[in-house]
């Protein structure tokens, strides 16, 4: 394969659309609607579970590399010293939200599931993340341009 550096998913698509590209990683929400169509066929999902948006698409893991596991993800962050309380409050009220079966089916559309976590876990899973992907950047030489 060869990297291609294109500016966002939406040129990306336009390209496979077009058939200049025959392959691209990009989001769900970027593809699923093409992807429905039928226009567009996935060949994975490059998390460590299914999206359940579009379950019949298997992960990467399944499909052809044990273990792969990488995600997009979003989440919500304070600037440090921010009193526990005022971080407790925010994430008891975006749990709430995240729970709530309005919130999955939009998010479903858009092709994210909500995930809802704690203030420590979330913060250890940012961790993980560093180190997980330090490695990977360190393990390459990759240096920024």
């Amino acid at each position: 394969m060869v990297h291609i550096p294109y500016k966002g998913a939406g040129p990306a698509v336009a390209d496979l659309l077009g058939g200049q590209i025959s392959v691209a990683v990009v989001s769900v929400s970027s593809a699923q609607t093409n992807i429905k169509a039928g226009r567009l066929r996935a060949l994975g999902i490059t998390s460590e579970k299914r999206f359940s948006g579009l379950p019949e698409i298997p992960t990467i893991a399944e499909a052809a590399l044990p273990g792969f596991d990488t995600l997009q993800w979003w989440g919500l962050v304070a600037p440090r010293g921010t009193p526990a309380d005022v971080v407790n409050k925010i994430a008891a009220d975006v749990s709430r939200l995240a729970a709530s079966a309005e919130m999955k089916e939009r998010m479903l559309a858009l092709g994210a599931e909500p995930v809802v976590s704690s203030p420590e876990r979330f913060t250890a899973f940012i961790r993980g993340e560093i180190d997980k992907w330090g490695k990977l950047v360190r393990a390459s030489g990759a240096r920024p341009d």
